[in-house]
């Protein structure tokens, strides 16, 4: 593992980590499942269906593994091959259990009304995405989101144009997560953006938002999750280790000058829209 625990995109977890991060790094991983239901016990966290959440051993399953999560509220977690992967899902889990559990729900409905079989379809890939590669961003529309939009990278990463909001990603995607273990520059995420203004302005303009403001910002997305709002094209990219003070090389000269890490925005493809949280609207 290359990236320390300590780095700014696991700050969101740095409290579930305190306890776990010596055990994972020197691949404990009974050990660190003990410790996840700890958490998850002391915190009372349940799936939508109110079943108690638990981390259990991975073993070949009944049922499939979104159907096996809403129906028990078991999270297979695998401690061999894998499991760092299966490690941060359960960071996520217990970080954000509300978009958890309505992602899961959504895929679990999703599996009985289509069945396993054949393709996923548009909810499920959307929500696949969603959980292995988000990142969520609560930014206003203005001119930073519009630059970003357009793919001006200096609009979105600089100082930006006068008026713009300041702004901060949370990192979701547990596969995101595990492949920032060893970062490279072209990592990219799929961010969805809640445009939710009592929420922009809660957030600090120097440092990450405290325990509480995740946990709105759990509330808020997991509200605003729904199929008519969950599909492929509402997503836009966000090269991570472009997030200034992320990536010691983000501050090299011609850093945002690589075309195929800051990619120019594609001629005929839509901007992605902004989500406002039905249950924070005004």
């Amino acid at each position: 593992m290359i990236a320390p625990f300590g780095a700014p995109w696991l700050a969101p977890f740095a409290p579930l980590v305190a306890g776990l991060a010596e055990p994972a790094a020197a691949g404990h991983w009974a050990v660190c499942l003990q410790g996840l239901n700890a958490l998850a016990g002391a915190r009372r966290l349940t799936n939508s269906q109110g079943c108690p959440l638990r981390f259990i051993e991975a073993t070949p399953l009944d049922l499939p593994y979104e159907r096996h999560i809403f129906e028990t509220g078991q999270v297979p977690t695998r401690t061999g091959e894998g499991a760092w992967h299966d490690f941060f899902n359960a960071l996520v889990w217990l970080r954000f259990p509300l978009i958890k559990a309505r992602l899961n729900a959504l895929q679990a409905q999703a599996l009985a009304r289509d069945g396993v079989a054949g393709r996923r379809g548009g909810l499920r890939d959307a929500a696949t995405l969603f959980d292995e590669n988000a990142a969520l961003v609560v930014l206003a529309p203005g001119p930073r989101l519009a630059a970003w939009q357009r793919h001006d990278w200096p609009g979105l990463f600089g100082s930006g144009p006068p008026g713009s909001a300041p702004w901060r990603p949370v990192l979701f995607g547990h596969a995101l997560l595990d492949k920032l273990r060893a970062p490279y520059k072209s990592i990219c995420a799929h961010a969805w953006v809640i445009g939710d203004a009592p929420l922009v302005a809660a957030l600090p303009v120097a440092g990450e938002p405290a325990d509480a403001l995740f946990d709105r910002l759990d509330a808020a997305v997991a509200a605003a999750l729904a199929e008519s709002t969950l599909h492929r094209d509402a997503f836009l990219p966000l090269p991570v280790l472009g997030v200034p003070g992320w990536w010691p090389a983000s501050a090299e000269p011609g850093f945002y000058d690589d075309p195929t890490v800051f990619r120019p925005r594609p001629g005929r493809r839509s901007s992605a829209a902004v989500v406002r949280p039905p249950a924070l609207r005004r």
